[in-house]
């Protein structure tokens, strides 16, 4: 059986579940919400920043120009690279203004 856990982005109240072994964005757009900026969905990007409020992670590989060690030691991450290992909230931090989707660029 597999453990779910709920992802809530404060800002906009949105809520989801996410495995433990799936990325938060990937588990975000798998149940159409769209609280996170997409971009490229590789961790190099950026656009889909966010910082983590409460809960327990891991992050997979992510781009230091992004995500310096200072900026990754405060909890922000990008959520294309964030594992959930307990309930999360998180909070996006690309500028609504500003984001370029993937959709967009295409």
């Amino acid at each position: 059986m597999t453990v779910n856990y709920e992802i809530t982005e404060r800002a906009s109240g949105t809520r989801f579940s996410c495995e433990p072994e799936q990325s938060v964005l990937k588990a975000m757009e798998q149940q159409a919400n769209r609280c996170v900026p997409v971009g490229c969905r590789g961790g190099g990007c950026g656009l889909c920043k966010v910082q983590v409020l409460s809960g327990e992670y891991q992050c997979g590989p992510m781009s230091r120009k992004h995500v310096p060690e200072a900026a990754l030691a405060c909890g922000e991450v990008l959520a294309c690279r964030l594992y959930p290992r307990s309930d999360l909230t998180i909070e996006c931090r690309t500028p609504k203004a500003s984001v370029v989707t993937q959709q967009q660029i295409q």
